[in-house]
């Protein structure tokens, strides 16, 4: 979009593109994520939260993800073909058990869980507990936000976080960061 700027009688083309404002993502807390799930009916619906919750997984991971990508002596999920065509492992959340090992895939379960359902439940879950009415954009990325910003809360550094989400570019996970300026905060202290 041409931008044109008007100085006296004349006008110039700005070379500027124009910028969108950039928000910071929504992320859901542990209390506000263990109030949604307790107003969660479907069991495969609250293993899917935990698991973007817990294990930081995009909603088509989810879907996607067999019995046999998740590990749980070793406590890891292997992630075969996510977004950008690349693989990962991931923590397995705690409280995972074997009985949720029954709802994989999602995809082609006999109770079929789409994304547009978890999607769905995830907000239905939401407006019962009553988290819409402080958080109106919250959506089932938020609970993706959720790990990535309790990782940087916690204190895992920035490119272990990186890894664990699978982020191409390291700016993408920055934003976790700004979500928790407590340790910006506590530096500024320290040393001013």
């Amino acid at each position: 979009m041409t931008k044109w700027i008007h100085i006296g009688n004349w006008y110039i083309e700005s070379s500027e593109k124009e910028r969108k404002a950039k928000r910071l993502p929504v992320a859901i807390t542990e209390e506000e994520f263990a109030n949604v799930v307790k107003h969660t009916k479907m069991m495969k619906h609250k293993v899917a939260f935990l698991l973007a919750f817990g294990s930081g997984l995009r909603v088509s991971e989810i879907i996607k993800l067999c019995p046999e990508e998740i590990n749980i002596k070793e406590k890891k999920i292997l992630i075969i073909q996510g977004k950008g065509r690349k693989d990962r492992v991931v923590p397995l959340p705690k409280g995972f058990k074997e009985e949720h090992l029954k709802f994989f895939p999602m995809e082609y379960n006999n109770l079929k869980s789409g994304v547009r359902s978890l999607e769905k439940s995830f907000k239905s879950s939401c407006c019962a507990s009553g988290l819409t009415k402080t958080k109106p954009t919250i959506h089932f990325h938020s609970l993706r936000h959720g790990f990535g910003s309790r990782a940087a809360k916690m204190g895992i550094p920035i490119h272990h976080i990186r890894t664990l989400m699978g982020h191409a570019n390291i700016a993408t996970t920055n934003v976790y960061l700004e979500l928790n300026p407590q340790e910006a905060l506590k530096s500024y202290e320290e040393n001013f």
